[in-house]
């Protein structure tokens, strides 16, 4: 059976046209919930049953609460049970304090009843594998402002789906991914080499940075950028393409599908 990921998201802000970060594999199983979840027909909301959150940043968080709020009716007349939210305990923690609190948003871990809840948070370790529906997502490495993972998920012989999340250099995922068949490796590239300096301090990166984390990963790999900030799209890809490398760099685009056979 063929695994399918799709973009709704991969932008590093708003504007028309622009969504933040948001994967849907399959049908039930978001990786990140930025802005892209809300261009999503009802009925296909209310089929998510997993969100995976690399952090805590309100781009790829904001819409875990919509969400539950959108699907908690129907899920409750079809008696389904809560959406799992996996994350790091840290980022779990900031969600219920600061976003799940009763005043920025109600708190959907709780409601419509204590007892059956439409959100349940779930934690995980760096490294973790997680099973979900006979799928294994596993827990990478990366180097935030705030506590912060990217994703893997295991294509079998097609190879892994890698997404760093947002991240500055990072050397355990290189050190993991060495000796791995990568068949996509979604990668942010925050800013221009412009702005190299803000790319540092926000733990971004810019493709001066780029270039070398890629340097790091062994053969010829489909790359897709993500996190471009609106209208820095040029100014970014002119940068990378001012390297050499012998992967294949694109601008990942909104509405653009990836494909893991992994038969």
């Amino acid at each position: 059976q063929d695994m399918i990921i799709q973009v709704l998201g991969c932008s590093g802000a708003i504007a028309a046209g622009s969504r933040t970060t948001a994967f849907l594999l399959d049908d039930d199983v978001l990786i990140d919930a930025g802005t892209g979840v809300g261009d999503m027909p009802l009925p296909a909301l209310a089929r998510i049953e997993h969100i995976l959150v690399s952090h805590s940043h309100l781009d790829h968080v904001v819409s875990i609460g919509l969400l539950a709020d959108a699907v908690l009716r129907e899920r409750q007349a079809a008696g389904r049970g809560p959406i799992a939210v996996h994350a790091l305990p840290e980022t779990l923690a900031a969600l219920s304090t600061h976003l799940f609190n009763g005043v920025i948003w109600p708190d959907f871990t709780r409601l419509p009843s204590a007892e059956h809840p439409v959100l349940r948070f779930v934690p995980f370790a760096l490294g973790d594998r997680l099973n979900l529906g006979g799928r294994t997502i596993e827990v990478l490495p990366a180097s935030h402002t705030v506590p912060a993972v990217g994703f893997g998920i295991d294509g079998g012989a097609a190879g892994w789906w890698i997404y760093s999340g947002d991240t500055g250099p990072n050397p355990a995922l290189w050190m993991r991914l060495r000796g791995q068949k990568v068949a996509h490796l979604v990668i942010e590239t925050a800013f221009s080499d412009e702005e190299r300096q803000l790319a540092y301090i926000s733990r971004h990166l810019c493709p001066a940075a780029l270039a070398h984390e890629l340097a790091q990963l062994d053969g010829s790999v489909d790359v897709h950028i993500t996190h471009i900030k609106p209208g820095e799209l040029n100014a970014v890809m002119e940068g990378v393409g001012r390297f050499t490398t012998p992967h294949r760099i694109h601008a990942l685009e909104i509405g653009q599908r990836m494909q893991l056979a992994t038969a």
